[in-house]
């Protein structure tokens, strides 16, 4: 990879290797988008991209796409009003400040503007994308938001997209999204430019006129911008520094792109933009020893396999409810224990039986019961008895001491994993969780992932495990899709400066800058659609921008 350096930007004019009228940083699931609208304004656009291809993080996503009163909706009828999208995403981004008679709903000006403008601009991107044949899509109209059942919400279900040509599953969407919109990009003559690691911004007057990047073979480039420049890098999951200093969780990593090293943040800080919501994070489950490892083909836990599943902790008791959406069941993880100063649950160990092992093994959406799909199975721990597991996760935990702060497994661990079991038995065959409310919401359920068919059950997420061996296991700690924190933007990307003034030709969409959503994960999609939605808005700005007729001449 591309070393990084100093990110102080270059003042003064000079003579520039390429000139565009708009640049474009980061070739994913903002940069693409914002490229081709760009292009289709009539601006000459140059794209750079640090890593050799072009995709990011979106390549590896499912890529739903969360579209407010889009296009199907209203042509099946389904009502879903701004006033009632404003309530519900204001109700989940600040639940301690969401007031439905205040006029920004609790929020603060900055956030309901930017949620307004999801809700005006992200379907006309989202059908101007498929008109060109850059997106096409498939409308989910059954597909629940993460809290359908929350009163605020009027319209639970008819907002997800995905790529037409994605599976049945809806799991290789980022890969269809990621060829269409790049086939898009090369047909309709934006110049993308591979291996190009951006370092620093060129300011002339007060505006940014242009970057600096450097290339595969180590040479510096200058790309000038007549009117605009448009960050899309993603945010700053491979960053430890970053991580370890803004983030509210001890994350270990996650499942973003390795060059997801959070640029942004010190290229455009170096320019004095104003940084919000940098605590926070789109987040998920992942495998301990892949994140540690900070393996590029990390996928996040979207789904956590098995019926006849539970997770449970360093002594072998069940603490969460392991059907949860993605993003609220990774901050299970880090809850503090403040008796005795740790965080009891950062690595959880996942236990299955032989029947979910053959009846729920998948190689989508980052499930951890893999069986014989081809995927790799080098997380799984496998014991004839409890007894036998214990010994090998004990063993495993060992192994990752150094980053665990030395996290072993309780005396009796597999003792009390059997009276968890028990608990879990009783339980299931009631079909009710009395204990964590395992399966009572239908995102649980559309999460649930392959089980076997049991005649005559009410709950499809929970089945007794087997009283007989084999049992397996897996260690599993909270990571991130990206996180969401970076430089403030205006509702049309403009990035500002501690005055909230824009910063003249400069703009962001994406990871790499600060979301409205603060903690909340809206519903599956929610990162994609608000992104296509700015880089739409963006790209929209960034045209009507004055040329720099001198910049780097």
């Amino acid at each position: 990879m591309i070393r990084r350096e100093s990110a102080a930007p270059s003042a003064g004019a000079g003579p520039a290797d390429a000139t565009a009228d708009v640049v474009v940083v980061g070739g994913g699931g903002g940069g693409l988008p914002a490229a081709l609208f760009a292009r289709w304004l009539g601006d000459e656009v140059i794209l750079l991209e640090k890593a050799p291809e072009l995709g990011g993080t979106a390549k590896k996503a499912a890529f739903w796409y969360w579209i407010p009163n889009n296009r199907s909706m209203q042509e099946a009828g389904i009502e879903d009003p701004e006033e009632d999208f404003l309530h519900y995403t204001a109700r989940l981004s600040r639940p301690q400040q969401y007031d439905p008679d205040s006029p920004t709903l609790g929020l603060s000006e900055w956030e309901h503007a930017q949620i307004r403008a999801i809700y005006e601009s992200a379907s006309p991107a989202a059908e101007l994308l498929a008109e060109r044949d850059a997106l096409p899509y498939r409308w989910c109209e059954a597909v629940p938001d993460y809290w359908s059942e929350l009163p605020q919400d009027k319209a639970p279900t008819g907002r997800v997209l995905v790529p037409e040509g994605a599976r049945a599953t809806m799991s290789d969407g980022g890969q269809v999204g990621i060829r269409t919109m790049s086939a898009a990009a090369e047909r309709d003559g934006v110049d993308i430019r591979t291996s190009h690691r951006v370092q620093r911004l060129v300011i002339e007057g007060g505006a940014v006129v242009g970057v600096e990047a450097t290339n595969a073979t180590g040479e510096t480039v200058r790309v000038a911008a007549r009117k605009a420049v448009i960050f899309a890098s993603g945010g700053f999951t491979h960053d430890p520094e970053l991580r370890a200093n803004f983030l509210s969780a001890p994350v270990y990593g996650g499942c973003a792109a390795n060059t997801n090293e959070g640029d942004f943040v010190r290229i455009g800080g170096a320019a004095g933009a104003q940084l919000r919501n940098m605590n926070q994070a789109w987040m998920c489950p992942v495998p301990l020893e892949a994140a540690v490892a900070g393996d590029p083909s990390l996928s996040g836990m979207f789904s956590v396999a098995g019926d006849s599943m539970l997770f449970v902790d360093k002594t072998g008791r069940r603490v969460v409810n392991e059907k949860l959406p993605y993003n609220e069941l990774a901050q299970m993880f880090f809850q503090w224990d403040p008796l005795r100063g740790e965080y009891p649950n950062l690595v959880l160990i996942q236990v299955w039986d032989q029947r979910s092992q053959e009846h729920s093994a998948s190689d989508e959406y980052g499930r951890l019961i893999v069986g014989d799909t081809g995927a790799s199975d080098a997380h799984v721990l496998r014991g004839e008895t409890l007894a036998d597991l214990e010994i090998v996760v004990r063993a495993r935990l060992e192994r990752y001491a150094r980053v665990t702060g030395g996290l072993t497994l309780a005396d009796g661990w597999a003792d009390t994993l059997g009276a968890s079991i028990a608990r879990f038995n009783d339980l299931a065959k009631t079909g009710v969780d009395a204990d964590f409310g395992r399966g009572e919401r239908a995102v649980q359920q559309l999460f649930n992932g392959d089980v076997r068919e049991e005649p005559g059950r009410t709950n499809p997420t929970m089945w007794p495990l087997s009283g007989e061996g084999p049992y397996y296991a897996a260690l599993v700690t909270g990571g991130t899709l990206d996180t969401k924190g970076g430089p403030k933007a205006t509702p049309d990307g403009q990035i500002v400066d501690d005055l909230d003034q824009p910063i003249p030709g400069l703009y962001g969409v994406g990871n790499c800058v600060a979301s409205p959503s603060a903690r909340a994960y809206w519903a599956g999609g929610a990162t994609l659609g608000p992104i296509i939605a700015f880089a739409y808005r963006a790209a929209n700005a960034a045209h009507l921008e004055p040329v720099h007729e001198e910049a780097l001449t």
